[in-house]
């Protein structure tokens, strides 16, 4: 969605199901957090914040990572079959939602992505 005229900013939600297990190894988290940022464009600010957390079928990880125009955010469900991610990029910067949403899915392996746009103004 290209927008038009001044916002605030933009929260892109993609939801993924059908995740391979790279949601369960902190190492492929971390990839996939450095490699967004670049494949979005957004600049990293300070360090990730990366963390397991839950109990019984809720316990999975969990992210945040500040960007210098806001946040990226996951949450994995790694405990349900099929297996699930949540992910959202909120920025006063625009950036492509369909290119971020085609690298999550790619990355993820996930089956399925679907693509919400929020624009703040």
């Amino acid at each position: 969605m290209k927008i038009n005229k001044i916002f605030w900013g933009k929260l892109v939600s993609i939801d993924l199901t059908g995740c391979n297990d790279k949601i369960t190894k902190p190492q492929e988290i971390r990839r996939f957090c450095d490699k967004l940022c670049k494949n979005i464009k957004m600049k990293k600010y300070g360090p990730l914040h990366l963390k397991r957390f839950g109990v019984g079928k809720l316990e999975g990880y969990s992210f945040m990572q500040f960007i210098e125009t806001s946040s990226i955010t996951a949450h994995f469900e790694e405990q349900q079959n099929p297996k699930k991610a949540f992910i959202d990029i909120f920025s006063c910067k625009d950036f492509n939602e369909k290119k971020a949403g085609e690298f999550c899915k790619s990355f993820f392996g996930a089956d399925k992505a679907k693509i919400k746009v929020i624009i703040r103004e």
